[in-house]
């Protein structure tokens, strides 16, 4: 699997019917995720990185990538409370985002697949109230048996206003 990749900035326009889209899944808490192809700018281990210390339980560390200084989310935290055990599969996704270039830890990187639209279904039995809160994920892909939860990286690592005028990641 190549670790940098020179592909056209990420599009917020939903994937049509026919369209293939490679996407890059990924190991969280026991299920499968996958993101579009196009937001990854290189995969790293996450020991190959310089970091520095940062106080956020989420934001992990400041890492400094190709000259760039970056903020590291680890997923496994924002999705569970469950302690950041490093271990040779630990991940870092360098992303690149609408925003900005951040990383992101995961379990580990598992496959490049390429889905079409209709291989994205809605999730089933949700309703329409909590679907809005989660704009992030965009269906339940399919392939060869494995079911992926398909993410919009740029929604999901996006700062919200939440009641009360606070901030939160989505």
């Amino acid at each position: 699997m190549p670790t940098t990749t020179d592909s056209p900035e990420p599009q917020g326009a939903p994937q049509g019917e026919a369209e293939v889209r490679q996407y890059l899944t990924f190991r969280l808490g026991g299920l499968e995720y996958a993101l579009d192809y196009r937001n990854v700018q290189e995969l790293r281990p996450l020991k190959a990185l310089e970091r520095f210390a940062a106080d956020g339980e989420v934001i992990s560390s400041v890492a400094v990538s190709r000259g760039v200084i970056m903020p590291i989310v680890d997923m496994r935290i924002a999705f569970g409370p469950r302690p950041p055990q490093h271990d040779p599969n630990t991940d870092v996704i360098i992303l690149k985002l609408s925003t900005c270039v951040m990383g992101m830890v995961t379990d580990g990187v598992t496959d490049l697949v390429s889905l079409a639209g209709r291989q994205i279904k809605p999730f089933p039995n949700v309703p329409e109230e909590a679907a809005q809160g989660v704009d992030y994920l965009l269906g339940l892909g399919e392939i060869d048996n494995r079911k992926l939860i398909v993410v919009d990286i740029d929604r999901l690592m996006a700062i919200r206003k939440v009641k009360g005028g606070n901030r939160q990641a989505a």
